[in-house]
């Protein structure tokens, strides 16, 4: 089984590449700087493996939620290389790899369920819980909203009482910010600085692929969450 994943939803750019239960990656923080690296990180990682495009069984990429600009990059790069090679896309939850990526980098933190947050702005998160059982999917609906709010909907979801928090939305819960008393009482422990990255994605991408969930190239879309935002986005573009 080989799947090449991309990722550039946030700050960093990966490129990884599942070949048959190993993982090989390429990992840098460019902010701004995706677009020109992302296809000769996409050439070395396959040479370094050895395989051509044709050899994969498919492609896996974050589908979202992040950075508008950022999922557009790796959705597009992805799409195209998915026609060239006429393979199927798995699309990936971008808090999902977060949390399988926090699971690694914790290993006390063992099976309880992990928060992965991403800072939405305008005082807002992206944020989604995921378990070991079902590390794919979010065990609440991953949703956009105020730190507030997701106190609130923590505190009645009726999950387990360890649970953790990953990524960097929970800045939010910092001391001197609102919500930060009431964090505590709804999360063990938090790391702020676990990126999303593109071999989480690849490994998470392998069950699903194995259960038909990939989506033809044409058919992959951005899972945004904000539509209202990204819809005046897409409207600014089209009008330019």
């Amino acid at each position: 089984m080989k799947i090449l994943a991309l990722d550039t939803t946030s700050g960093a750019c990966s490129v990884a590449l599942y070949c048959d239960g190993q993982t090989s990656e390429q990992f840098v923080r460019a902010e701004r700087d995706h677009t020109r690296r992302l296809l000769p990180m996409v050439d070395r990682v396959l040479a370094d493996a050895g395989l051509k495009l044709a050899q994969l069984d498919a492609l896996a990429v974050s589908r979202g939620p992040g950075s508008f600009t950022g999922l557009r990059i790796a959705i597009s790069c992805t799409q195209g290389l998915a026609f060239a090679a006429d393979k199927p896309v798995v699309p990936v939850s971008s808090l999902a790899a977060m949390a399988a990526g926090a699971r690694k980098l914790h290993p006390s933190w063992e099976g309880a369920p992990i928060v992965a947050m991403l800072d939405a702005r305008m005082q807002q998160v992206y944020w989604g819980v995921y378990g070991a059982d079902t590390p794919s999917d979010s065990l609440l609906p991953e949703a956009v909203q105020n730190p507030e709010q997701v106190v609130e909907k923590l505190r009645d979801s009726g999950l387990p009482q360890s649970i953790y928090g990953a990524g960097p939305g929970w800045h939010y819960f910092q001391e001197g910010e609102a919500p930060s008393e009431t964090a505590a009482a709804v999360v063990k422990e938090r790391d702020l600085e676990v990126p999303i990255r593109a071999r989480d994605i690849a490994e998470l991408a392998l069950p699903l692929w194995q259960s038909g969930a990939t989506v033809a190239a044409e058919a992959l879309e951005p899972l945004y969450l904000r539509n209202e935002v990204t819809w005046q986005k897409r409207q600014k573009i089209r009008s330019q």
